[in-house]
């Protein structure tokens, strides 16, 4: 029979194999993951599993100690709760590619992505990001997010589908190479057959979804590819196209690191939901949930 998704006592003490007395001393000491229901002990089995690779022997490689930075790509709604939960986390948004890389090289410890690969059809593979070497790499879905067209409020040119950016005179803004909404765009230009050569194109790069939508709100290009909610925040139209996955990797001991809890028990508060719906364009129905686990 498969295991429910939270444990009582008995069946955790059963599932580590230990005494329920030693579970208890467990709870006692705050070391093992669990809620209190109406007074009962319950073990969220996903959490129960990170905490026991945990504490795998070797797990933990000598190594400096990793900065307590979030880098990766910019995702508005991410970058309130961390300020709104004091979750003592450096913010270094440079892109999905540029998260990744710092990810492996000890230079942060999580990495927000959005980065679609259009020969799996898949969001966020570690096998094609390069992750598939970190043997203790875990994902953690943040959000689902809608993905479109953000235009000019007014819409001169009266584009109304992804097509309608080959039209002459159309000024596109785009992201930086190694940013995820550059690999959906990739994507979506060979799906319609669009040649890159002959669109018009921003003179420079926007580093950061509201970048991008401020690119267009000022008159700097009239179309782009980016999320709803920067489209709200600078009131320009949008258009949606796409709905993508958006998550959090981490080395699977920083799941565990109090900056990185403090933000995941902010998300299940309310005011984080009221949050997410006001900003427009977000699906967090799945938030918190392990989507990959080495």
């Amino acid at each position: 029979m498969p295991l429910p998704a939270y444990l009582t006592t008995a069946e955790v003490a059963n599932y580590l194999r230990l005494k329920e007395r030693k579970v208890y001393d467990l709870v006692s000491q705050g070391v093992i993951p669990c809620v209190r229901v109406t007074g009962k002990l319950l073990f969220p089995r996903q959490r129960i599993d990170l905490w026991l690779m945990n504490h795998l022997e070797g797990d933990h490689a000598a190594s400096a100690p990793t900065p307590p930075v979030l880098a990766g790509s910019q995702d508005p709604l991410l970058e309130w709760a961390m300020k709104e939960s004091s979750a003592e986390l450096a913010l270094l948004c440079q892109g999905s590619g540029d998260g990744v890389q710092r990810l492996l090289t000890g230079r942060a410890m999580l990495a927000g992505m959005h980065i679609w690969q259009a020969d799996t059809k898949r969001y966020n593979d570690p096998d094609e990001l390069g992750l598939n070497g970190v043997r203790d790499l875990v994902m953690i879905r943040w959000a689902k997010r809608q993905q479109g067209l953000l235009l000019a409020a007014d819409n001169p040119h009266r584009l109304t589908r992804f097509e309608d950016i080959a039209r002459p005179g159309v000024r596109i803004a785009h992201r930086q190479p190694d940013a995820g909404a550059s690999h959906l765009l990739q994507s979506l230009l060979t799906r319609h057959r669009l040649n890159t050569d002959t669109l018009t194109w921003a003179a420079n790069p926007s580093l950061s979804e509201d970048d991008l939508a401020l690119a267009i709100r000022q008159g700097e290009a009239d179309a782009g590819l980016g999320i709803e909610a920067a489209a709200r925040r600078q009131g320009v139209a949008f258009i949606a196209l796409h709905q993508e996955h958006f998550d959090l990797a981490m080395r699977r001991r920083h799941y565990f690191e109090p900056p990185v809890q403090q933000l995941l028990a902010f998300t299940r508060s309310e005011r984080f939901a009221q949050r997410a719906e006001a900003l427009g364009g977000y699906d967090i129905s799945e938030l918190g949930r392990v989507v990959y686990n080495a």
